[in-house]
């Protein structure tokens, strides 16, 4: 029997569709690190209103989601994404005008419906520009463009607070912006089957039903990941590990880069349970090592667990989310994957924070090393098994 040609990944839409998206993260988290302090210095926010602003950012992604990922086939993709990076990209300009802090409020919940909208059509193109013998280890390489934007934005955001003006700042990310507009006019986007008509209000008019029992894996998993994204600071404060803490992100993104390439093909080769069980378990025991940490040493390897554990959780559950869809649902595959994510990262710490003073940090990453165990039986029940039987079936 001849062996199939390997279909090739690294084309011109899916490094342009990577590209655009380091950029929408790079922007979302630059002004995440950078926005509060705006708010205090230029508005005299309270501390409360701060965080306000900060927040309703992905309030205002997880609407855009919602909505866009019932229209996405209807309008086209390549329309949506140039429509959202338009909208995107011109509320960026909205930052110079000072109007006070409920406008401010209101720009930052528009900034967010449209990166709602041109992340959820990014995610859709590159899930279907991807061979589908390739879905996997070519899902991991565009998630590596998000987890760069995770390392480099909050270093360029808090390097650019500290020697220049918010002036600078949000000039810088209106210039990101139009390159990645820009980008737009030369990817190519294959058409697909027509799309069924959803009417009404039906659950299936905003979330692919085949895609919610892993969306609820990638919610869960992102809610605990959250008390590490917004607490560690803190965490690391109390410790009197600053030190170890100003670099613990950049330990986290060095294990998903270098753990991804190898986790995807794996995925593609041996199924999802051979990447997402370990992946589940690593993540566990990565907070269980920060509960305990002590030393700089510690903390850093929690951080190294953890990105090898949920970094490549979330990656292998948009693989999932993906392939378990119609190719004419892709786009709500995507959309509901991200609700879910961002749901988990964008409300978990409101929940988590109202636990610190109960429980501490400690005993806090303690309890999520046990959530996030739990998580193993739930994958099994909403996507193992099934995973195992058709690896069986095929055998």
């Amino acid at each position: 029997m001849m062996q199939q040609p390997i279909q090739k990944l690294w084309t011109r839409d899916f490094l342009i569709i990577s590209l655009i998206n380091f950029f929408l993260t790079l922007i979302f988290f630059l002004l995440m690190v950078t926005i509060g302090v705006h708010a205090v210095e230029s508005y005299g926010a309270t501390t409360s209103q701060a965080g306000l602003v900060t927040g309703i950012f992905i309030i205002g992604t997880l609407t855009g989601r919602l909505f866009i990922g019932r229209l996405i086939d209807s309008i086209g993709r390549k329309k949506t994404l140039y429509i959202g990076l338009v909208f995107f990209t011109a509320t960026i300009l909205l930052y110079f005008v000072h109007w006070g802090v409920g406008f401010l409020l209101l720009t930052r919940f528009v900034h967010g419906l449209g990166m709602g909208l041109s992340s959820t059509a990014t995610g859709t193109i590159v899930a279907q520009v991807i061979p589908a013998t390739r879905k996997g280890e070519g899902i991991g390489y565009y998630s590596m463009s998000s987890t760069l934007a995770t390392a480099i934005g909050p270093f360029v955001g808090l390097l650019l607070s500290q020697h220049t003006s918010f002036t600078v700042i949000f000039g810088l990310c209106f210039v990101i912006g139009v390159i990645s507009l820009a980008s737009t006019f030369f990817v190519n986007v294959p058409e697909v089957d027509a799309p069924e008509v959803v009417r009404g209000f039906s659950l299936k008019s905003f979330v692919e039903p085949k895609a919610l029992p892993i969306a609820l894996i990638i919610g869960m998993a992102a809610l605990s990941y959250s008390s590490v994204l917004s607490y560690i600071n803190f965490y690391a404060s109390e410790l009197d590990l600053i030190e170890a803490a100003s670099i613990f992100f950049l330990v986290y993104s060095v294990a998903v880069l270098l753990s991804r390439p190898i986790t995807g093909k794996l995925m593609d080769a041996r199924g999802a349970n051979v990447v997402m069980y370990p992946a589940i378990a690593i993540f566990a025991i990565g907070l269980l090592v920060l509960s305990q940490a002590n030393s700089g040493w510690m903390l850093l390897l929690a951080g190294a667990l953890i990105g090898l554990g949920f970094g490549n959780i979330q990656s292998g559950t948009q693989a999932i989310a993906v392939k378990a869809s119609p190719p004419h649902r892709m786009g709500m595959a995507t959309s509901t994957f991200f609700i879910a994510l961002d749901a988990g990262l964008g409300f978990g710490p409101y929940f988590i924070g109202l636990l610190i003073p109960l429980t501490g940090f400690s005993t806090l990453y303690l309890i999520l090393s046990g959530v996030v165990l739990f998580t193993i039986f739930l994958y099994y029940v909403m996507n193992g098994r099934n995973e195992q039987k058709q690896l069986n079936e095929a055998a």
